[in-house]
């Protein structure tokens, strides 16, 4: 490895290893927090060449890029997640004593169904605790969320542990500190205290970045404690002063960026900052076409321009997949289902739990519910009669079967960019039949990109001809064309084929889940090649947690909550400190809408009050305040 020279944050985080003291780097957007975590491993390497480094990260993506900036055998790089599990798979005997002990503990989060736990639950387990992509924990598997307090509990529970990690690996380095969650904190700054051994544990990130719920946030505590000890970094590289300066108005951590003093960051010009433009656009409609047509950029070069919502809905019906969104978030009949069983838990929980017949329907429990008012519960946006068809088509069926049918917008929107060679990725909660759709989009892209190896593996195809060479291009010509056909015409045609065939995972899904399917196979496959563009980055819309760590010339940013009663974008500007979780959370996530733009910013709020616009006057400057 070549060691370029050192930056002064990363000889002050040296300074502190040195005297065995845990670090933190805050630094801003644009700041290049991941240059310094990679100078740090490389040094923490070149300083330590028989010691092991860890560093842990949020994504996949981000787990990719480290390893390609560092290549060295000492560097173990994973999710969190992953490295979690790495340290207690192996340890099956106390595993199985402490997820029992947490199921029996009323103030775990781990849970089952099952009301009572005895002491033999997992005697008849033959593989023992698995952790997978799903959670099932009669049969001892864990997923995600039940690993965490599963090895924040055993490195409590174990200091053993705690001095094997630590012979393990002498540096521990945490990417994105701000998203992990504390029970993980808590793992490396308060349980291995019990190891007398000595290893350091360093983070990065940025606190105006937390924009996710079950993340820690920050570390104030633990600098308080004296458990680690912060070094900033207040150097901008990635936007021009305008930005920077509103960047600053909004932080609310007391670091304050400036300019980068590299003539060749990308922020300078000529060894000059630059100055970059900005505006604040409001108008008493919400005409956003007008104010596109005003911005002037391209809106159809997603590479450089972007438009920030809050929530996927917004984005649906301008990205052109609201008929997909509505069956997947807003389906009336499985909205009355939810009622219903709420019901049924409010009265369980008051000590007056209803009874229900085996065998009853679900019409005959809509009506023991009182729930039989069917219009009244199920007029919302479209038709009740479009409403009422659906709900004949329930009404007839044991209630224990359609309270089983479920759909979920992440079943549809998992927005875990997906990999080409792996339709079925760590991670993701695509349901069976949109991964099915999305291996017929991604054989086409993949013909489309020549990538004809890769292509055939994953197809029937066998090409012997030129012949055989003109039949699959006609065939995916074909296929592309047939954005008016339904999505149950596309998967019978990709499958009859071969482009992609129906497999037992499809099968299954519309076997269990023959509602839902009968409610998406009649939609334009249109619908789901846009959802795909969409999710794909190849659009211009994102929402504005997804767009945290990029960085684009040209930031539409629309202030519009989309019914999420989190966030509020009136508090921001009327600084509504008595919601101050809801202001927080707002002002995080504006703070990292603006400084992804390099070029140019602009936000638009409809039908603004004074009070917003004289905030706004004093965060935009008056002459960037633009009425359309």
């Amino acid at each position: 490895m070549v060691t370029a020279k050192l930056e002064p944050e990363v000889i002050d985080i040296f300074t502190k290893i040195n005297c065995n003291q845990n670090f933190l780097l805050s630094g801003g957007a644009g700041s290049g927090k991941t240059y310094s975590l990679v100078q740090v491993i490389k040094e923490a390497i070149r300083r330590n060449p028989t010691s092991r480094v860890a560093c842990m990260t949020y994504t996949n993506a981000a787990v990719k890029e480290i390893e390609e900036r560092v290549n060295h055998a000492n560097l173990n790089v994973t999710t969190i997640h992953d490295f979690l599990w790495d340290n207690i798979k192996f340890f099956q005997k106390e595993l199985t004593i402490s997820l029992l002990t947490l199921l029996q503990d009323p103030d775990s989060t781990i849970k089952t169904t099952d009301e009572v736990i005895p002491n033999d639950y997992f005697k008849d387990l033959k593989e023992g605790i698995q952790y997978k992509e799903w959670t099932q924990i009669k049969d001892g598997i864990i997923s995600h969320d039940e690993v965490i307090e599963l090895t924040n509990y055993m490195f409590k529970a174990y200091p053993l542990l705690c001095d094997i990690l630590k012979d393990k690996f002498k540096f521990i380095f945490i990417d994105e500190y701000q998203d992990t969650h504390p029970k993980v904190v808590e793992i490396f700054l308060l349980h291995l205290k019990q190891s007398n051994k000595k290893n350091i544990v360093g983070f990065f990130g940025d606190a105006m970045q937390a924009i996710y719920e079950n993340g820690i946030g920050d570390l104030k505590a633990y600098i308080a404690s004296g458990d680690v000890f912060e070094i900033q970094k207040s150097a901008n590289r990635r936007n021009p002063q305008l930005i920077i300066d509103l960047a600053n108005d909004l932080r609310s951590d007391g670091l304050i960026q400036k300019p980068s003093t590299d003539n060749n960051a990308p922020n300078m010009v000529s060894g000059v900052v630059k100055k970059g433009n900005l505006q604040f656009i409001y108008s008493d409609t919400y005409d956003l076409d007008k104010i596109r047509r005003h911005l002037g950029w391209d809106f159809n070069d997603a590479e450089k321009t972007k438009e920030l919502n809050l929530t996927h809905n917004l984005i649906a019906p301008k990205a052109g997949f609201g008929e997909l969104m509505a069956i997947y978030d807003d389906d009336p009949v499985l909205s009355l289902k939810s009622d219903i069983l709420g019901k049924i838990r409010e009265k369980k929980k008051a000590g007056t739990p209803i009874a229900i017949a085996e065998d009853a329907t679900f019409d005959e429990v809509v009506d023991q519910l009182a729930l039989k008012n069917i219009q009244r519960n199920l007029k919302k946006d479209v038709l009740v009669a479009n409403h009422l068809t659906l709900y004949n088509q329930l009404k007839d069926l044991p209630f224990e079967v359609v309270r089983k049918i479920y759909a979920d917008k992440e079943a549809l929107i998992d927005d875990k960019k997906q990999d080409e060679s792996d339709e079925n990725r760590k991670g993701s909660k695509r349901d069976n039949l949109i991964k099915h759709l999305f291996k017929i989009q991604i054989n086409v892209h993949l013909y489309r990109a020549k990538k004809y190896n890769e292509f055939l593996r994953k197809t029937e195809f066998f090409i012997r001809t030129n012949k055989d060479k003109e039949q699959i291009s006609n065939l995916i010509s074909e296929l592309e064309g047939m954005s008016e056909n339904t999505i149950e015409e596309v998967i019978e045609f990709a499958d009859q084929n071969m482009i992609c065939k129906k497999d037992d995972k499809l099968n299954k899904f519309i076997l269990k889940n023959e509602y839902l399917y009968n409610r998406v196979k009649g939609v334009k496959f249109q619908q789901f090649q846009n959802l795909f563009y969409y999710l794909e980055g190849f659009t211009p819309f994102s929402t504005q947690h997804k767009i945290k760590g990029s960085e684009f010339d040209n930031v539409f940013v629309i202030l519009d909550n989309g019914r999420w009663s989190l966030y509020n974008f009136e508090y921001l500007f009327h600084n509504r400190t008595d919601k101050q979780s809801v202001l927080s959370r707002t002002q995080k996530i504006f703070y990292v809408c603006c400084t992804r733009a390099k070029e140019n910013l602009a936000v638009f709020y409809l039908q603004p009050d004074s009070t917003t616009i004289k905030k706004a006057e004093l965060w935009f400057g008056k002459s960037n305040m633009v009425k359309i």
